[in-house]
């Protein structure tokens, strides 16, 4: 069967009996959707949620999809600890190209609104925090043709939904869209533009995958699912949209227009970014019967997971292009914001090498990486605060990158404040902690292990529990 978001549903009803919990009480798009996420949040719970009676809308909606490592596993085919315990997911994962399928056969042109039926209220979307400027679009992966070579670029972007038939979109930094776009306004024409909703998890990692260049996104979607994507002709341009998709919009970016955007809780947790944003007008919506409207919880633990996750493998690929002795990667779910590499170290200039190949990757949210020896877990928090403490030399293993990141964006810091609530947008630095011991043919001090042949032998499983004084050892019988 081809995979989509009801597919996948289906499956994760059956591997894991309780990870979705259905919501049929009455709740109101604003804070009401992501108020459950947020309470079951502080608890330490992640289930799937799918409310299936919002508010002046006659969509379910689906959100908290993706939040844990056990759903994320399902999604790709792996064991979770495949999925915690190494960066390259894509290893053995081969391309698949989209493949085109009839209209007739496309699920997604089963109901379609045109022009003036068009009504984004009729959609439960979200407002999700407290502070936000109204509701937003989180796990909708924009299309968009480049006018250049003709490829089809994916990304997720953030929408702020302004009324019935205008949003906003913020495309910044290395962003493939604002390249595109800017392309098109150049020529002052309008830029086609088609928004998925809903899709297998699959289709969302490839979407946010880090590709060197504009498209591929669906290729690397069909890596992660296995198969190809089907795609079938939008109706008002000629970019190729997922026929199987649950929802998409439709419609143009107006050349020369711009409306204020935001404010948004972003991943890091703050509401920073905002200002004046180029403006999309939706003209036609098409969808499956039954649709299912899908959400990412802005700022939660699935909104970091799903943008950490795709980036590992990402980040991987370009340092192993210049570090062959690259380990592994792990760019921690809690903070996005640093970048953990382990790699056999044959040179003294491997770690800085690694370190600039992951900035590069990703030049708009890393702030801090680490490199550490092979030896050590880049997957614990402990291991890696060990190798600092114990092969890091501030004097000479610390690098200062001043000026990499922003301006503006995401992070904090990279905006200047003042008492009077005002900011303006500045660069901030970046840091390189080299936490690898000296190359060869240095000799270190070796580190304490017990030989691992015979922690393997120790038999675990023939412990007992000592639950009786009469257990121990004065006072056994003789």
């Amino acid at each position: 069967m081809t995979s989509d978001l009801r597919t996948f549903l289906s499956d994760l009803v059956k591997a894991q009996p309780g990870s979705l919990k259905r919501v049929d009480t009455p709740v109101d798009r604003n804070f009401g959707i992501t108020a459950y996420g947020a309470k079951l949040d502080k608890s330490k719970q992640y289930p799937a949620l799918l409310f299936t009676d919002v508010n002046d809308a006659g969509v379910s909606c689906l959100t908290n999809l993706l939040a844990t490592h056990e759903r994320m596993a399902l999604a790709l085919g792996l064991e979770v600890e495949d999925l915690t315990n190494a960066s390259d997911r894509t290893q053995g994962m081969e391309p698949h190209p989209p493949v085109t399928v009839d209209r007739a056969d496309a699920p997604v042109k089963q109901i379609i609104w045109r022009d003036d039926e068009v009504d984004l209220g009729k959609l439960p979307i979200p407002v999700h925090n407290e502070l936000d400027g109204g509701p937003f679009l989180t796990a909708a992966v924009s299309l968009m043709k480049d006018p250049e070579s003709g490829a089809i670029n994916a990304g997720i972007y953030r929408h702020h939904v302004y009324d019935s038939r205008r949003m906003g979109v913020w495309f910044f930094g290395s962003h493939d869209g604002g390249t595109i776009h800017r392309r098109y306004e150049e020529k002052g024409e309008p830029t086609p533009i088609a928004i998925a909703i809903g899709h297998h998890p699959g289709f969302l990692m490839g979407a946010v995958s880090r590709i060197a260049g504009i498209g591929g996104e669906y290729d690397a979607a069909g890596a992660f699912l296995g198969e190809s994507v089907e795609v079938v002709k939008a109706e008002n341009s000629d970019i190729m949209v997922p026929a199987r998709a649950e929802i998409v919009l439709e419609g143009v970016i107006i050349p020369g227009e711009m409306v204020e955007e935001g404010p948004f809780a972003e991943w890091p947790g703050h509401y920073v970014g905002g200002g004046p944003k180029p403006v999309i007008r939706i003209d036609c919506v098409t969808m499956r019967e039954g649709a299912i409207f899908q959400d990412i919880q802005a700022s939660g633990r699935e909104h970091r997971l799903m943008g950490a996750l795709p980036r590992i493998s990402s980040i991987h690929q370009r340092v192993r292009q210049v570090v062959p002795g690259l380990k592994a990667v792990n760019v921690p779910v809690h903070t996005r914001m640093h970048c953990y590499l382990s790699i056999k170290k044959a040179l003294d200039s491997d770690p800085t090498r690694a370190a600039f190949a992951a900035f590069n990757t990703e030049p708009e949210n890393l702030r801090m990486v680490v490199v550490v020896d092979d030896d050590i877990d880049v997957f614990d928090e402990e291991e890696v605060s060990w190798a600092i403490g114990t092969r890091f030399d501030a004097a000479k293993d610390l690098q200062i990158i001043p000026e990499w990141n922003g301006p503006g964006g995401l992070l904090p810091t990279n905006w200047e404040y003042d008492e009077h609530g005002t900011r303006k947008k500045k660069m901030s630095s970046a840091v390189i902690i080299d936490a690898t011991k000296p190359a060869p043919p240095v000799i270190f001090p070796p580190r304490a292990q017990v030989p691992a042949d015979v922690v393997k032998a120790a038999d675990t499983g023939a412990m007992t529990d000592v639950v009786s004084e009469g257990q121990l050892p004065w006072n056994e019988e003789s």
